[in-house]
């Protein structure tokens, strides 16, 4: 009976582990993007020397929205799900996105983007700041901790 259980449990850790290695072989890691360059070709400012903090927003845009003008005082990249969203920087700046394609987004740069698609836009939103500085400030009304 002991055999038994022994040969049982040696078969089924062996099993796992192959079907582990099946599944590990199958991972692939792809780099959507990199870069040290804001989408408009301008140098990322250097990161602050504060606490860092992480943040990931999944960012919904219904279509003919418009986001008010804002800027990002905190580096920030993004990766389009789906729909379309153009960007456009106050100095006349204009970035099309649509499924698929990614963002290395303007930090303090007044911007708007807009959904002039038919079907809602979805970019999921990568934040490198530090604790205690807003994600976003909206033009004359402040933070916008949240919103873009």
């Amino acid at each position: 009976m002991k055999k038994a259980f022994l040969v049982l449990f040696v078969a089924a850790t062996f099993g796992l582990y192959a079907l582990s290695e099946v599944a590990v072989s199958e991972i692939k890691a792809e780099v959507l993007v990199r870069s040290s360059e804001m989408w408009d070709g301008t140098p990322l400012p250097d990161y602050p020397k504060g606490n860092p903090e992480i943040t990931i927003l999944k960012v919904i845009v219904p279509p003919g929205a418009k986001l008010p003008i804002h800027r990002h005082p905190v580096i920030n990249a993004g990766y389009m799900l789906s729909g379309e969203l153009t960007v456009n920087t106050a100095a006349g700046g204009t970035k099309h996105l649509k499924a698929g394609d990614t963002l290395i987004e303007v930090v303090d740069k007044w911007h708007y983007g807009e959904n002039t698609g038919e079907e809602t836009a979805e970019i999921i939103v990568f934040y490198a700041g530090e604790k205690g500085v807003p994600l976003s400030v909206k033009k004359d009304t402040g933070p916008a901790e949240t919103k873009e």
